[in-house]
């Protein structure tokens, strides 16, 4: 490497602007951190005296787990996008509710269509 492309380099200020939003979201993720960690002794306590979890907890729990993968994968250079709140924040999947239908519970499982290149296309004529 040259001296002009290293001297380039070091006074980038994307360079030492990122390095801002680094430092930012890593302050954010020690507390998002914090926050997970107790909303996973909250949602666990919940779940223990009721015997079921909650759903609002949950859909926490899911957006704020998007929230740090987004700001994970910033930091490690793997997206330019900056997560929230330079982004909207993400939507959590949807609640699966169950329904007593008398002595049987029913669990509507979300469709999911595989994607998987090794699976052969079923035949539906029948042959």
């Amino acid at each position: 490497m040259d001296n002009e492309k290293l001297k380039s380099n070091l006074l980038s200020a994307d360079h030492w602007m990122r390095l801002v939003f680094m430092i930012l979201f890593s302050v954010i993720l020690y507390v998002a951190g914090i926050v997970m960690s107790i909303l996973v002794i909250v949602q666990f306590v919940f779940a223990l005296i009721t015997g079921k979890d909650n759903s609002n907890l949950r859909q926490l729990g899911d957006s704020l787990s998007q929230f740090i993968y987004a700001a994970l994968r910033f930091l490690t250079y793997n997206t330019e996008e900056k997560p929230f709140p330079f982004a909207d924040w993400p939507e959590p999947a949807p609640v699966v509710v169950e329904e007593e239908v008398g002595e049987v519970k029913v669990e509507p499982a979300p469709q999911v269509e595989s994607t998987s290149p090794t699976e052969e296309p079923e035949d539906k004529t029948g042959q």
